[in-house]
């Protein structure tokens, strides 16, 4: 039985003196590691209290990665040198052979960490986007152009790419990389048809901390995992989940040996996966259930919101009243009129938003996740 060791994960260029590290843990060797973002000593302390370093943890766990979940309470993802390796092996697989990566998201996060994994599995060095302050599309140029061929790939969240899409340089220095994987969050369909017609060869991904991170690209599961549908519920399974939660050992969600419930809905076409939503988020108004994210990607079809989120907020006739939060993608706000029109002709007028408020920015919970429990808060 090995102890849990806190691993404080650095911003910036100082992130590549992990490397070494990590490549031990890839091969089974050192403590448990437990990813801790360097500096932030509040946050430090929340993993710490929930996750219990300096703990015994089982020998064949390499990795414990911190769940960004719904409650605020953060889970440990218990995952194995041997889940890694299939993980980092499998993407490279899928996107044509192993190469050189752009880090752009935080590395305490899953999808980060897999950008430092993956460079040590294609023994390649990384090129670090520093984005402690925000991410800033101006800085993408220069560190595509520091990258080692011949193959070159990144990873970002949807809010990301949209910032990139503003920037005429950035998207040109995005069209040079062989993939740019794309998760985190659900994509709006109209600013992946205007990143895939600028030349991105952008690359959906679906997973979690449960799963090694992407674990379904483009609707298409990696070899090795397993994709199944239970009442409508995603059930992963296969060579990259988790072993199960620090701590949790009863946890319902990794009750059947080798494989994760998830708390998506989603459905099974001909092999595909297409992710509908948030089994933990649906709406009930009037006796109706609503479904965030469908709703939102009716939203994002609209021509002034750049981006938008949907909640629902207490409502005595309703139950619950359907209501969005807009970053308006010029100077001129939508209307509520020109929003339920959308919604209604797509969905229904039952799913179609009672409110619009506008807002600067959407509040985010880990990379690229909406917090839907703030802006509820807000209210």
């Amino acid at each position: 039985m090995s102890v849990l060791e806190s691993f404080p994960v650095p911003a910036g260029d100082a992130v590549r003196s992990l490397l070494p590290v990590l490549a031990r843990a890839l091969d089974g060797e050192g403590p448990a590691l437990l990813p801790v973002p360097a500096g932030d000593e509040r946050e430090i302390a929340r993993l710490h209290v929930a996750l219990a370093p300096g703990e015994p943890i089982d020998d064949d766990v390499a990795l414990v990665v911190a769940t960004s979940g719904t409650t605020g309470t953060p889970k440990g993802a218990m995952l194995s040198a041997r889940a890694l390796r299939a993980s980092g092996d499998a993407t490279h697989e899928r996107l044509g052979g192993a190469g050189s990566w752009l880090l752009t998201l935080p590395a305490h996060h899953i999808a980060g960490m897999q950008v430092l994994l993956r460079s040590v599995l294609a023994a390649t060095e990384p090129v670090v986007v520093d984005v402690s302050r925000g991410f800033d599309p101006a800085a993408l140029p220069a560190a595509v152009a520091a990258m080692a061929g011949p193959r070159r790939y990144t990873s970002l969240v949807p809010t990301q790419l949209v910032k990139a899409m503003t920037d005429p340089a950035a998207v040109a220095a995005l069209a040079e990389l062989d993939a740019v994987l794309l998760g985190g969050a659900a994509t709006p369909a109209p600013l992946l048809a205007r990143a895939r017609d600028a030349g991105i060869r952008v690359v959906r991904t679906y997973g979690m901390s449960e799963t090694c991170g992407g674990c379904v690209y483009d609707g298409v599961p990696l070899g090795g995992v397993l994709v199944r549908i239970e009442g409508g519920r995603v059930v992963l399974g296969g060579a990259t989940v988790a072993s199960g939660y620090r701590s949790l050992p009863e946890h319902p969600a990794f009750a059947e040996p080798g494989w994760f419930r998830t708390d998506d809905a989603g459905e099974l076409d001909d092999g595909v996966l297409r992710v509908t939503g948030r089994l933990d988020e649906a709406i009930t108004t009037g006796g109706l259930t609503v479904v965030p994210q469908v709703v939102e990607a009716a939203i994002a079809h609209h021509p002034l919101v750049a981006e938008c989120a949907v909640v629902g907020l207490p409502d005595e006739r309703l139950g619950e009243r359907v209501v969005v939060f807009v970053v308006p993608a010029g100077g001129e706000a939508p209307t509520l009129d020109s929003i339920r029109d959308v919604v209604s002709r797509e969905l229904g007028a039952h799913a179609a938003p009672r409110e619009v408020r506008v807002t600067a920015a959407l509040p985010m919970r880990g990379p690229g996740k909406i917090d839907r429990k703030a802006l509820r808060a807000r209210e």
